[in-house]
């Protein structure tokens, strides 16, 4: 049986890494059409929520794994005010 806190830390990468990909296409791309920036503010809340969270607890994987989900979430809203008039 796997641990279950290799399932928390698998759990918490891949939801953390899962705006990479769209980072990386905005970046090169220049745009952001169809993305929505009340996404980025309600994801923004949720993982700002779990790190704290996390910091009660004192659970590193849930800390680590959700100040970077927060950090993505800044990163796709800044991108989309920055490039909100490219198309």
């Amino acid at each position: 049986m796997i641990d279950k806190q290799v399932i928390g830390i698998a759990a918490g990468v891949l939801t953390a890494t899962s705006l990479i990909p769209q980072v990386v296409k905005s970046l090169k791309e220049k745009k952001v059409e169809g993305v929505s920036p009340w996404m980025f503010v309600v994801l923004f809340a949720g993982n700002g929520l779990w790190a704290y969270y996390g910091i009660i607890l004192k659970d590193a994987p849930i800390i680590i794994t959700n100040a970077f989900g927060v950090i993505m979430d800044i990163t796709m809203f800044i991108l989309k005010m920055k490039y909100k008039d490219n198309k």
